[in-house]
């Protein structure tokens, strides 16, 4: 009598490509994560479904939505994959001496605040590798392959600690050359006839604004909308438009007069502002410790 054959373990290759767009709820997205393309993650998850015998994933009114099988299953998955890349990375760090460090922070704030004095920390713990990745997309900390994160909102949660950053004050920006001509801005009511550029992952900040101006906030809706803060900073540098930004990302434009806030309102957001995020329910390793208290000394320079 042959021996019973071993439990089948799944395609990887697919499983991967589930994980992925399962997780990003988007075949273009994890095609680009993936670097293959939109076709090729099709391919892989129809084989995966082919293997599984269920259907994962349904479109409704032209999005994707996993099903219950679906969900159950990268719910399942998930820490595996994560596990598994944990302990790939961890073993690459020892060999090499170093402790990796993952941090995910917004691309404005990464680029324009932390990554000009990230060279400091690495001075202070050559040790430590920081890996740094961006998105917009809330913190999931029990999910994510981070250590920690840096998030927009008010700083609460039940099951993470939190450090506040910066101060998160709002002020119309412009290229200085602008101001240098007849139709320089000097009233908030000439706003309502200039091109304001948004940002859409803070879409009220105009709004907001206006109304602390005393301007009708519907008007404050026009304009050029860009996915990013980044983006629409350098549209106002270049001349397109009027930004809202968060004065602590533009100080280097402010200082060195490539761009100009042309009024005195400023309209300061409190507790809503950018924080350090990190889990509470699992010990803080020491490079994590390291970067808490590197990132409190920066801070109150």
């Amino acid at each position: 009598m042959p021996p019973p054959r071993p439990p089948q373990l799944p395609p990887l290759n697919p499983t991967r490509v589930f994980e992925t767009t399962g997780r990003l709820l988007s075949v273009t997205k994890a095609a680009e994560e993936l670097c293959v393309t939109p076709a090729a993650v099709s391919r892989q998850v129809r084989a995966l479904e082919h293997f599984l015998g269920v259907k994962l994933f349904n479109r409704a009114h032209g999005r994707l939505e996993l099903t219950p099988a679906g969900s159950r299953y990268l719910a399942d998955i998930t820490p595996l994959f994560a596990a598994l890349l944990t302990a790939t990375q961890t073993i690459r760090s020892s060999d090499r001496g170093r402790t990796l460090l993952k941090i995910r922070s917004p691309a404005t704030f990464a680029v324009r605040w932390l990554i000009p004095r990230l060279a400091g920390f690495h001075r202070e713990n050559p040790s430590v590798e920081v890996r740094l990745t961006t998105s917009s997309a809330p913190l999931d900390l029990h999910h994510e392959d981070i250590d920690a994160g840096i998030q927009l909102g008010d700083g609460s949660g039940p099951t993470a600690h939190s450090q506040r950053l910066v101060a998160n004050v709002l002020s119309p920006v412009v290229a200085s050359a602008r101001q240098q001509g007849p139709d320089r801005l000097e009233r908030p009511e000439q706003l309502q006839d200039e091109v304001l550029l948004h940002t859409m992952a803070r879409p009220d900040d105009w709004a907001r604004w206006f109304t602390a101006a005393g301007l009708a906030a519907e008007r404050a809706h026009s304009g050029m909308r860009y996915e990013t803060s980044l983006l629409a900073y350098q549209a106002a540098i270049e001349g397109h438009g009027v930004a809202i930004a968060q004065r602590a990302l533009v100080h280097k434009e402010l200082t060195e007069g490539i761009l100009t806030a042309p009024f005195d309102l400023e309209l300061d957001l409190g507790d809503h502002t950018y924080y350090f995020v990190w889990s509470a329910g699992k010990p803080e390793p020491a490079a994590l410790s390291a970067f808490r208290t590197w990132l409190a000394d920066v801070i109150d320079a």
